[in-house]
């Protein structure tokens, strides 16, 4: 999944429980030197290849984190675009892992966590609240990350604003 030089040494890797989506969310991350950006996702240990809320919550999570800490940092300013998830997980290598109480899988093969805007049964528990867990819980770790490994964090957004994405 990793390849090419690591941008940072650390695996930025976390586990969290919420309420909200009665389960716990497992998250690490690295960027490396690769092209593009390798999400894996998995939900009560089954691989989702078809991805889901709890990736998309994954890769809104990081774009906000990485966004409000170049802001802060004063390396993007108020005038410049946001970041796509394109330029930012241009080299991450991520997994997410969900463990819920009960996960609703949609596609063709059952390989995709449902909710948020999926059709589900009104005695179903809609699952779209993994994509705002995750979402919190990536914000909240990898801001916390960046915040106490300057240099580190350095290489990534520098990674990011440099990105040929970037305008």
């Amino acid at each position: 999944m990793e390849t090419g030089p690591r941008v940072h040494p650390d695996v930025i890797a976390f586990e969290e429980e919420d309420t909200r989506m009665a389960g716990t969310v497992e998250v690490s991350l690295r960027w490396c030197g690769s092209p593009g950006a390798t999400v894996r996702g998995f939900a009560d240990s089954i691989r989702t290849y078809e991805g889901g809320t709890h990736e998309t919550g994954l890769r809104d999570g990081v774009t906000a984190a990485a966004d409000a800490y170049a802001r802060k940092q004063l390396l993007l300013s108020a005038t410049d675009p946001r970041p796509s998830f394109e330029d930012i997980g241009e080299g991450l290598a991520a997994v997410v892992s969900g463990k819920l109480d009960a996960p609703e899988f949609y596609g063709a093969t059952r390989t995709r966590l449902g909710g948020d805007g999926d059709a589900v049964h009104p005695d179903v528990r809609d699952t779209g609240a993994v994509h705002a867990c995750v979402r919190d819980a990536v914000q909240a770790h990898l801001g916390t990350w960046l915040e106490r490994h300057p240099d580190q964090a350095a290489a990534v957004i520098d990674r990011i604003i440099e990105s040929p994405r970037r305008p």
